[in-house]
């Protein structure tokens, strides 16, 4: 073979190597991990935190003879009942009974207490809305409490694919009836469940009413 055979089939294999190459580079897929990526979902978050606690202020603003309280959670509440002469309150191990209902921030009625009562929550062994978690835990029994909840401890980006959007801030009227420890609970449901039994009146065979 002559030389410059050679050194054209050399030339044509480095070409082609080359453009492999620069394929498979090219196919490497965009990592959205990228710093700047971070930085920007960080900046939107925080400015959609920050409308969110605006609009919160506003309804607190316009209501001055409400007090409320702000959590170390990131959300905010007011009590229309308080139960002053108690001092616990729901924790791990606890059942608690509860009643509410959610609204937007404007006041119009999401899902009213018809639709959601009663509510039986393990504590924190229940996967609930991440504010109710929290605030149950501050009441006592028969406290009834309004709640203002950010987004991102309601039911965040995804809603909760029903009635409740996307970042939708919530506005939940909470009413703790009861809350005991679970053995008491299950010690209470069976006895309920006895005494319904009883309750039933007894059925009898129609051919005992028969006389021969």
């Amino acid at each position: 073979m002559k030389y410059s055979q050679l050194l054209g089939i050399a030339t044509m294999a480095l070409f082609l190597a080359s453009s492999c190459k620069q394929q498979q580079e090219a196919r490497k897929p965009l990592s959205h991990s990228s710093g700047s990526f971070m930085k920007k979902s960080i900046v939107r978050n925080k400015k959609l935190i920050a409308g969110e606690e605006e609009q919160i202020q506003a309804i607190i603003k316009h209501n001055p003879k409400t007090k409320f309280l702000a959590s170390t959670k990131g959300y905010w509440y007011s009590y229309a009942t308080r139960n002053t002469l108690d001092s616990l309150t729901p924790k791990k191990g606890d059942v608690a009974l509860f009643d509410y209902e959610v609204k937007d921030l404007k006041g119009h009625l999401i899902y009213s207490q018809t639709e959601l009562s009663p509510q039986t929550y393990y504590v924190d062994k229940q996967d609930i809305m991440m504010g109710l978690r929290d605030g149950i835990k501050l009441m006592r029994k028969k406290e009834k409490v309004t709640f203002l909840f950010p987004s991102h401890i309601a039911y965040g980006y995804h809603g909760d694919s029903k009635k409740i959007g996307t970042n939708q801030p919530l506005l939940c009227v909470v009413t703790l009836r009861d809350f005991m420890d679970e053995k008491q609970f299950k010690k209470q449901t069976e006895l309920q469940v006895t005494t319904a039994l009883k309750k039933q009146p007894t059925t009898t065979n129609p051919t005992d009413s028969i006389t021969q």
